[in-house]
């Protein structure tokens, strides 16, 4: 069930996901954002695979953008009005790709 996270939980929820982690996830516009920088178009490109075929398995499919090497992830769980588990869960696995 997507249950839409209080504020505490998306705090507690945003640290363990950045434990460890050189670059962070970040609370932007009320959702969960981070920016990837890959060495040309391929990499990027062949991120952004892997981490649709995560979407849609999870049924849960991310904002995004591609510009050359960049990829830019926006995560929000629509039905909820806000960021759910299913984001934080989604993340962990876009870091894994990785």
């Amino acid at each position: 069930m997507r249950i839409k996270l209080n504020p505490d939980q998306i705090e507690e929820s945003l640290t363990a996901l950045n434990e460890g982690a050189a670059e962070c996830w970040t609370l932007e516009n009320a959702k969960l954002h981070r920016e990837f920088v890959f060495d040309n178009f391929v990499q990027a490109f062949g991120f952004m695979t892997k981490v649709a075929l995560f979407a849609q398995e999870m049924d849960h499919h991310p904002n995004w953008e591609n510009v050359f090497n960049r990829v830019t992830i926006a995560l929000t769980t629509h039905d909820v009005g806000g960021i759910s588990s299913l984001d934080f869960e989604l993340a962990h696995k876009i870091n894994a790709a990785l």
